[in-house]
């Protein structure tokens, strides 16, 4: 029986919501890998289908390219391979997911690591005949640095390699050395082929040697980051919100605080302290649209309404009472540069903290990661795809907390503000 099969009058169950991220090498099959699920899992339209078909028909293809349901760009269906993270949404019934695809190339991991930075697990897939890679090492590092505490490792291609479970041992080896010194605890793998869907949804009949799940069998079972562990309540202030509405005197004095639970929850009555100011009440309602909540959780958009008048605005952020972030003017991080642009240590950059921005000048960097060998080099400047532990000096304070307790309030981005682009990602240690 596979994950999405149940017995009759057998309970449904309800994992909630888990996104998951694939990634590797060029050409290691990852788009196929996310085809080959949503065909087998019957999650596809019947005129996306029609739509490949034909589209495969006019390539001279015998069998259907399952890559192209998310190659979406018309440059990567000319050059068959992934340039922008594509993202696609599936349920089985029992979970609801959210798929992206994540490039191969090494001048796109700045696209891998925006894909990764909200993902609860990640498919680190591997070609059975090349092995571990440096992308696949760049990648996992990236995995690991941005705290996906899930990680399977895909050996794709097994039909090219006549299901070996040889080959299969030996990447399993070459992997676990580097995740062992990279300290991935969660890794489990996986041999499969996308192109005939052995050990996808089915099994197959050439995998009879391995005894493991399935990877949707993985996927229906792993949990979601905020079900991890208990997480302090944090939310930065998005907007304020004053109905202006003379016709209804109730909305005189309405006040809301809008923004994104971005961890913890919160219930009417709890108390509250608003940041920076320090000043504490309690909450008088919870809100969504023009229905009121009892609570609100994490990742849920909503206004919250305070029982005292207390002067609160964008990039402000309201926090249970005794349970504080770090107010800093200083931050240590671990630095992604994305820009093609090096990271000049003489500018002031705009450092994006939730809803809250802060000009930021670097204060030092400490080292440079070695992705190859994860050794810590000394560097005086940033180039494309660099990994960095750096540190900044803020003008203004910001509400952090460890990126390892926290990713929405341990994250930042960096931005030039002569260009308005973003070129670095900051986790805060």
């Amino acid at each position: 029986m596979s994950a999405i099969e149940r017995l009759p009058n057998e309970p449904i169950p309800d994992n909630g919501l888990l996104r998951f991220l694939t990634c590797g090498s060029v050409d290691d099959g990852k788009s196929t890998l996310i085809g080959r699920l949503l065909f087998d899992s019957k999650t596809i339209l019947a005129d996306t289908l029609h739509a490949i078909q034909r589209t495969s028909a006019k390539r001279g293809l015998d069998v259907v390219d399952l890559s192209l349901l998310t190659d979406g760009l018309q440059a990567e269906r000319e050059q068959g391979i992934t340039i922008d993270v594509a993202y696609r949404y599936f349920t089985t019934g029992t979970r609801k997911y959210i798929i992206a695809d994540a490039p191969g190339h090494e001048q796109y991991t700045r696209n891998m690591v925006t894909a990764a930075s909200t993902a609860d697990l990640a498919i680190i897939l591997i070609d059975a005949r090349k092995g571990v890679l440096t992308q696949t090492r760049r990648h996992s590092y990236l995995a690991h640095l941005v705290g996906i505490p899930h990680v399977v490792v895909a050996v794709n291609k097994m039909d090219l390699v006549d299901y070996s479970p040889a080959t299969f041992a030996r990447i399993k080896a070459d992997y676990l050395e580097f995740a062992t010194a990279l300290g991935i605890a969660d890794v489990r793998f996986l041999p499969m082929s996308a192109l005939n869907g052995d050990m996808i949804v089915e099994r197959g009949e050439r995998l009879d040697w391995y005894d493991g799940p399935t990877l949707l069998e993985i996927l229906e079972t792993v949990t979601a980051i905020h079900a991890e562990h208990a997480e302090k309540f944090r939310f930065p202030v998005q907007y304020v919100c004053r109905p202006q509405d003379s016709a209804n005197p109730e909305l005189h004095d309405y006040r809301g605080f809008m923004g994104r639970v971005e961890s913890g929850e919160l219930a009417i009555g709890d108390a509250v302290t608003v940041l920076p100011a320090g000043r504490e009440t309690r909450v008088k309602d919870i809100r969504i649209l023009d229905r009121s909540l009892p609570s609100a959780v994490a990742e849920q958009s909503v206004t919250i309404l305070l029982d005292d008048e207390i002067d609160v605005s964008r990039g402000d952020m309201i926090v249970k009472t005794g349970e504080l972030p770090n107010i800093a003017k200083q931050i240590d991080a671990m630095l992604c540069w994305l820009s093609e642009s090096p990271l000049d240590p003489r500018r002031k950059y705009l450092l994006r903290h939730t809803t809250r921005d802060s000009k930021a000048m670097l204060a030092g960097i400490e080292f440079r990661v070695d992705i190859n060998t994860l050794q810590q080099q000394p560097a005086e400047r940033l180039v494309m795809n660099d990994i960095a532990r750096v540190r900044f000096k803020l003008a203004q304070p910001i509400f952090a907390d460890l990126y390892a307790e926290s990713r929405g309030t341990g994250a930042f981005i960096v931005i030039d503000e002569s260009s308005n682009n973003t070129v670095a990602a900051g986790m805060i240690v």
